[in-house]
């Protein structure tokens, strides 16, 4: 039976978030057990925050919520992969569809930024 090992980084595991569909990374956030049980339940995305010490389910703010379609593990059970149906435009907090957005190119780090949405409007900090 696998058992997922939260031990190894303090209580938490590092989430892959990707289109279902297109295969796209969207994002990578950590998990703790109660989070990927949540997951597992609820059938949307819930990770834990560091920075804000906290838990969130993705889109509670913005309204892009994550539908998991499949949830996968490592060969060594300390990681997983969500396949999910992204709704809304945008799975980053800065509006872009996809966190990885920033490219290295030519010896530098390029942002190759389209946001689909103002930040500012959608979480009025």
């Amino acid at each position: 039976m696998i058992k997922i090992d939260f031990e190894k980084m303090g209580g938490l595991i590092p989430a892959v978030i990707q289109d279902a569909e297109s295969g796209e990374v969207l994002m990578v956030a950590f998990m703790d057990e109660k989070t990927l049980n949540l997951t597992l339940e609820s059938g949307k995305t819930w990770f834990f925050s560091r920075t804000r010490n906290k838990y969130w389910m993705k889109g509670e703010e913005s309204g892009n919520t994550q539908e998991v379609v499949e949830v996968l593990t490592d060969c060594d059970a300390d990681t997983v992969v969500i396949k999910v149906k992204q709704n809304g435009p945008a799975a980053c907090h800065t509006g872009n569809r996809s966190c990885f957005y920033v490219k290295y190119e030519n010896g530098t780090w390029v942002e190759h930024s389209n946001p689909l949405f103002d930040p500012s409007q959608v979480y009025k900090k």
